[in-house]
């Protein structure tokens, strides 16, 4: 099990990285700061994520990290959360730094996904993931309202 979650973790740390890399070049070849561009600019972003988790099926597969669909799946419902929760955390201007989080919150997403798929894994376990996801927006901005300085 351990090797599935590190397979799944380097699988999304390197489309995580790609993601950034790939939104970032198609966010500057919009290039408008102008709220005309917003929905064009959102639905690019959209088309980029949905090809990237659809390619990630078949790099899970081939990784063996089976079943890559659903995998997928938990891994982008994750990034979903780990977003939300980042909006409430303060921000950075480094661009290293913004790939690194990507990467690094990618793999952390994989790592959930394969854990949360893994068949020998108790339903209770899963649960308790489950929870902590749902906690973990409401725990961040609960923090970042608390006034807490990092």
């Amino acid at each position: 099990m351990a090797r599935r979650m590190g397979r799944a973790a380097a699988v999304c740390a390197v489309l995580g990285v790609l993601w950034w890399a790939t939104i970032r070049v198609a966010w500057l070849g919009v290039g408008c700061g102008d709220w005309g561009c917003l929905a064009p600019s959102v639905g690019l972003l959209a088309v980029i994520s949905l090809a990237l988790l659809a390619g990630s099926v078949r790099v899970l597969d081939r990784v063996d990290v089976r079943p890559g669909r659903r995998v997928a799946l938990v891994a982008a419902g994750t990034l979903v959360v780990l977003r939300l929760a980042g909006e409430a955390l303060p921000s950075w201007t480094s661009r290293w730094a913004d790939a690194a989080a990507a990467g690094a919150a990618f793999a952390v997403a994989g790592v959930v996904a394969a854990f949360v798929t893994e068949t020998r894994v108790a339903w209770w376990w899963k649960v308790v993931v489950a929870l902590a996801l749902a906690a973990l927006p409401p725990a961040a901005l609960a923090v970042t309202l608390s006034g807490a300085d990092f």
